[in-house]
């Protein structure tokens, strides 16, 4: 096990109406304006936009607003935001949505007393010494943003989207109420279990020994989505079920998982190129990408993917035979996510194969004219092997 510094400053408030208290949480941080920052009209007509606006009205919470955020949320409204909360003399964000609205927001919360232009923070990895607080009511459960230290940014104009991770980001706390997640469309159920599992496996798959701890972690918050996952694909209005999948997710982002190991994430850093060019989901990029990434290295790590298809896939095999095992285990991945209504192919996403060399490329960062930067932990990626992923996934 590697040293590690642990610190999940979040506060969760989960169950039902949870999401009443937001007012009172808002006023009791000292806040004296905050900025009211969602996605599109989904949360008027559920009725929780009222829900949240009633409660900061009764705490005597002043407050302005900015909607628009759209999936792979845009740098262009995250400049809005921090332009209208400096205008506004904001001290504190409320996001209410899923990953893209708390990633905008925490884009805002970062540019705010950034003087340059927040995208040179993301793209040059430039430390922070201070942020807006941030705060959220999740109304998707699928990017762990609710709890992470890590927020993710599309620049529209340069076809990029990069990721930058800071403590002063993670938000003071976070309401989930499972029964707000019972009209999500079937298919962002989907793309938000995908990503919550790719958060575990970019932790799990490790080349570092005596991490058993958390390996167990990692396997039981696996399997508990997976299993929860079918039951709310089938029932969306299963409140036990989204309790266990809504509180796997968080889990899967704030840290825990991961402490004590090298991490990989290899399959993140291929997916935002497809997001970057694309705007596909990134779940359903995540879910393409995934098994032909295991296909790919298993080999690097025998021993590691044998736990993984014994511990988590269920497959009962000869040790003696330990490829037939690992693929036996990548199939059943492949075959629940097909069970979730999620894409097989690059093909299926609408990803052309003209351009997979520059998103290697891209992804690498030899397309920028810098020195490469291999992709993974498990195994070093150059822009070739990337290549060679993209064209197993098409």
């Amino acid at each position: 096990m590697t040293n590690f510094d642990l610190y999940i400053p979040t506060r969760i408030y989960f169950g039902r109406d949870e999401e009443q208290k937001v007012g009172e949480l808002v006023k009791a941080t000292g806040s004296k304006k905050v900025l009211l920052h969602y996605g599109s009209q989904s949360i008027k007509k559920s009725g929780l936009y009222a829900k949240v606006v009633s409660s900061l009205k009764a705490a005597g919470v002043d407050f302005v607003e900015l909607g628009g955020v759209v999936p792979n949320p845009r740098l262009s409204l995250a400049q809005e935001g921090i332009a209208l909360a400096k205008k506004e003399g904001v001290d504190f964000i409320l996001a209410v949505g899923g990953g893209s609205a708390i990633d905008s927001a925490k884009a805002i919360a970062i540019g705010f007393y950034y003087e340059g232009d927040v995208w040179e923070v993301y793209e040059q990895k430039k430390p922070i010494t201070k942020a807006l607080p941030v705060a959220t009511v999740l109304t998707i459960p699928a990017a762990g943003s609710e709890s992470s230290e890590s927020t993710v940014i599309s620049n529209e104009e340069k076809q990029m989207k990069l990721g930058y991770s800071s403590n002063l980001v993670r938000p003071v706390f976070s309401i989930m109420n499972p029964e707000l997640f019972f009209t999500l469309p079937k298919n962002q159920i989907a793309n938000g279990v995908a990503d919550m599992m790719s958060h575990i496996f970019e932790r799990y798959f490790t080349n570092t020994k005596n991490v058993d701890l958390t390996d167990a972690l990692c396997e039981a918050t696996l399997k508990t989505i997976i299993k929860n996952a079918l039951i709310v694909s089938k029932d969306p209005s299963n409140y036990e079920a989204w309790c266990e999948v809504g509180f796997g997710g968080a889990l899967a982002h704030n840290s825990l998982l991961g402490m004590g190991r090298a991490q990989d994430w290899a399959c993140h850093g291929m997916e935002h190129e497809l997001s970057a060019i694309y705007d596909v989901a990134h779940g359903a990029g995540l879910a393409v990408l995934t098994p032909s990434w295991m296909k790919y290295v298993y080999k690097d790590n025998v021993a590691m993917f044998l736990q993984f298809a014994v511990k988590v896939m269920g497959v009962d095999g000869s040790y003696r035979d330990p490829d037939s095992v690992i693929l036996e285990a990548i199939g059943k991945l492949s075959a629940f996510f097909r069970a979730m209504g999620l894409p097989q192919t690059l093909t299926e996403l609408g990803i052309e194969e003209k351009n997979f060399e520059l998103m290697a490329k891209k992804a690498t960062g030899v397309a920028y004219g810098r020195e490469e930067r291999p992709l993974g932990g498990l195994k070093k990626l150059a822009w070739q092997d990337v290549l060679s992923i993209y064209k197993l996934a098409k």
